[in-house]
């Protein structure tokens, strides 16, 4: 990450400590995301030790720090600290990975993340430093895509989501998705890979193909009038925890926060019911996801919602469904270039690019359909 990067997210920190929150500690120190954890643990420690300073004089063997997930982007990390009087804290520390910020504003992040924690979702944000964030810890699991599915999970999450989507946060309201489809596709389409192997499978993709395929699906998505929201737009398992026993659950990481359309929002999370191995028969049924927008619209009076308004959010999902394979097909291409993380991008493009393609005319002919019966009815 670029010094210019780490600077404007601290200017981006300080402004989130002016508005009120003043909570939020700033080190400039970087902790290299590739060390094995023995060698980690010293620099993460003398990092909380810059930031909080109360624990500065503190002895090392006061900390104990473990690893919580490596994500395809980030490094998750509980730190504990026992404190002189023998009390105990528990915080996160997110690393990004290296050279995310090609495809994440992070300034946008800290700032939805003030607003979001004050309107209760996610961990409190407690510091910032050179390369990722101090949070709050979350006392939960995290959910495996099987998960989701499960009747009373789904239905507790489309409630949360519908509340999500009503955080307003201040700022431009435009939808990002076609602004980031459209840059993912400018860096994705003049790349150069060092290995041959991974140039040839490069050259195969038509560039040519894609562009049009986005320009069909933005312009027949636009039709929809979908509505716009803040989301959260990366509502996979791993993103959502669950606290059995007090039945709570949290959404969490909001790196790729925006205001965007709200059925790219839903569409996006039933691709995820797929899972890491992208088994795309595990997308949710009719039924499936009927149960989950009637707790989404009424969570009050889910079986009150009319089957109009079921069938509008049916086909605005499964039309947005589409552009969320042609974003993180786009997406996995720059990782492809730019992670060092050891992870087969190039395949996945294909994965998403080839589902996009398989959905394709199901879920034209749903909107076409939906659409030339709206402009009769």
């Amino acid at each position: 990450m670029g010094a210019v990067n780490i600077w404007n997210a601290m200017e981006v920190a300080e402004g989130a400590r002016e508005n009120g929150s003043s909570a939020i500690h700033l080190s400039s120190l970087t902790v290299d995301h590739s060390l094995p954890l023995p060698e980690m643990s010293p620099r993460l420690i003398g990092l909380c030790k810059d930031l909080f300073k109360k624990w500065s004089k503190l002895d090392n063997s006061h900390f104990s720090v473990e690893t919580i997930s490596g994500g395809i982007t980030n490094l998750l990390l509980k730190v504990s600290v026992r404190e002189a009087n023998g009390n105990v804290v528990s915080m996160t520390v997110r690393l990004y990975g290296p050279n995310t910020e090609y495809v994440i504003d992070r300034e946008r992040e800290l700032q939805a993340i003030g607003y979001l924690s004050a309107a209760g979702f996610g961990a409190k944000l407690l510091g910032v430093f050179g390369n990722g964030m101090v949070q709050s810890f979350i006392n939960a699991r995290t959910l495996t895509p099987s998960d989701m599915r499960k009747p009373k999970l789904a239905a507790k999450i489309a409630k949360q989501l519908r509340s999500f989507h009503q955080v307003e946060i201040p700022g431009s309201k435009e939808p990002q998705l076609w602004i980031e489809i459209f840059k993912f596709f400018q860096k994705a389409s003049t790349l150069t890979f060092d290995e041959d192997e991974k140039q040839n499978k490069y050259e195969t993709i038509s560039f040519e193909e894609v562009n049009a395929e986005v320009i069909e699906l933005k312009e027949l998505s636009g039709r929809l009038d979908s509505p716009v929201v803040f989301a959260h737009n990366d509502l996979l398992s791993g993103n959502l925890m669950f606290n059995d026993e007090e039945e709570k659950l949290y959404f969490i990481d909001f790196e790729y926060g925006s205001y965007n359309y709200k059925g790219f929002d839903i569409g996006n999370h039933f691709n995820e019911y797929a899972g890491y191995d992208c088994d795309y028969s595990l997308y949710p049924s009719r039924d499936e996801q009927y149960h989950f927008f009637r707790h989404y619209l009424e969570p009050e009076k889910p079986l009150e919602v009319s089957d109009k308004d079921l069938e509008a959010l049916y086909v605005e999902t499964n039309t947005y469904r589409l552009a969320s394979h042609l974003y993180w097909a786009l997406w996995a291409l720059i990782q492809a270039k730019m992670s060092p993380i050891d992870f087969d991008y190039l395949s996945y493009f294909f994965l998403r690019y080839n589902e996009y393609k398989k959905q394709k005319e199901n879920c034209f002919s749903l909107a076409q359909y939906f659409l030339s019966r709206s402009r009769t009815g």
